[in-house]
C-alpha cells in the first residue's frame, strides 16, 4: 500500500490481505484481473452487507469508479433497480454496464430531487449524510464505503432514524470472497472497467489523472514482460 514494484515478496504462509489471492480468471487478461480484487471485493462485500433484493431500487454515489463499476453490475446481476451517480463524463458507460438510471452530479443533486430509494451506498464519501437519509424508503439501507474520519462519530450521533439502517463499511478481503468473484468473472457476468493504462515509469502520472476525478472504473499499471 502506498508503492509501487515489479516483484512482491510474501512469507511462505502470508497472513491478512496479503493472504488474499487466486488463480487468475481465465477468461481475463492480466490488466483486466489487476483491477479485480479492490473495487470488486469492497463491491461485493458492501451488497453482502446489505442483503439487496430483487427488485429494490438502489443509489450508488461515485458509481463511475472502481468500486462502483463492480457495484453497479453486481446489483443488477442480483435483479435490482439501479440509478448511477456520477460526472457527465460517465454516464454513458454506466448505461453500458447495466445502470436503470443515471445522475449528472454537476447538474442535479439527489437527495432534492424527490426519488426515494431502499439502498443508497456511497462508494466515495462524497454524499450528504442527512440528505441520503431522507431519500431512503421508510425501511431503507444507507451505507457509506468512505465514510472519512468522522463517520462514525457522525452515524452515532444521528437522530433517530425510525426504520432506516446506517450500516458502518468493513473491509470483505477473504478468500471466500476473491473465490466468489472469480467465478461470477469465469461465467462472464461481470468484468472489469477499464479507463486507461500506464506502464511503470509513468506511475505518477497515472496518479495525476486519478486526481482529476475523470477516471471510469479503473487505471491500470502495466509491467513490461
Amino acid at each position: 500500500m502506498g508503492t509501487y514494484a515489479e516483484y512482491m515478496c510474501l512469507a511462505e504462509k502470508p497472513s491478512g490481505m496479503a493472504g488474499v489471492f487466486a488463480k487468475k480468471p481465465v477468461n481475463m487478461s492480466y490488466e483486466e484481473a489487476a483491477a479485480a480484487p479492490f473495487g470488486g471485493l469492497e463491491a461485493l462485500h458492501s451488497l453482502g452487507k446489505i442483503d439487496i433484493q430483487r427488485g429494490q431500487k438502489i443509489l450508488i454515489v461515485g458509481a463511475g469508479g472502481s468500486i462502483g463499476s463492480w457495484t453497479v453490475q453486481l446489483a443488477k446481476l442480483y435483479g435490482a433497480e439501479v440509478t448511477g451517480v456520477d460526472h457527465t463524463s460517465k454516464l454513458e458507460m454506466l448505461r453500458s454496464i447495466g445502470a436503470d438510471h443515471v445522475i449528472d452530479y454537476t447538474k442535479e443533486d439527489f437527495t432534492k430531487n424527490g426519488q426515494t430509494y431502499d439502498v443508497i451506498l456511497d462508494t466515495i464519501g462524497k454524499s450528504k449524510f442527512m440528505g441520503s437519509l431522507k431519500s431512503l424508503s421508510e425501511n431503507g439501507t444507507y451505507l457509506n464505503a468512505n465514510p472519512g474520519p468522522f463517520g462514525g462519530i457522525r452515524r452515532r450521533l444521528t437522530p433517530n432514524a425510525g426504520n432506516k439502517k446506517i450500516i458502518s463499511w468493513t473491509g470483505g478481503y477473504t478468500v471466500k470472497n476473491l473465490l466468489a468473484l472469480k467465478e461470477l468473472i469465469e461465467a462472464g457476468k461481470i468484468k472489469s472497467i477499464i479507463d486507461r493504462r500506464y506502464p511503470l515509469e509513468q506511475t505518477a502520472e497515472a496518479h495525476r489523472y486519478v486526481d482529476t476525478g475523470q477516471k471510469k472504473g479503473n487505471v491500470v499499471i502495466t509491467i513490461r514482460e
